[in-house]
C-alpha cells in the first residue's frame, strides 16, 4: 500500500502575494481587542496574515506600511521591529 502524501498548508505573503507554504511564513495577529503582534508559533488567537521571512520584504511592509493598512491600525512600529527579530533568528519577548 502506498503510502499518503500530506498536503501542505498554503499561505499568501500580504506584501508579495506569493503563496507559499505556511512554515516559511511569519504570522502577524490582530486580537478582537486591537493589540498587533508577531506570533513565531503560529497558533494565537485572533485575525492572522502572513509575511515572507527576508529582510527586505519586511523592510518593503514598513515603508509601504502595508500592515498598518492590512489591519486598519496606526502606528505598529514595535512589529516591525518583532518581524526583523524573527528574520534574524532571534528571539523576541
Amino acid at each position: 500500500m502506498a503510502k499518503k502524501t500530506r498536503k501542505v498548508p498554503l499561505r499568501k505573503c500580504i506584501i508579495t502575494n506569493e503563496m507559499k507554504p505556511k512554515q516559511s511564513l511569519i504570522r502577524i495577529v490582530k486580537t478582537k481587542e486591537g493589540d498587533v503582534f508577531v506570533d513565531p508559533t503560529g497558533k494565537k488567537n485572533g485575525r492572522g496574515a502572513y509575511v515572507s521571512v527576508d529582510h527586505t520584504i519586511v523592510e518593503k511592509a514598513e515603508k509601504s506600511r502595508a500592515i498598518e493598512r492590512h489591519f486598519q491600525v496606526d502606528d505598529i512600529q514595535q512589529v516591525y521591529q518583532d518581524l526583523l527579530k524573527v528574520v534574524k533568528g532571534e528571539s523576541i519577548e
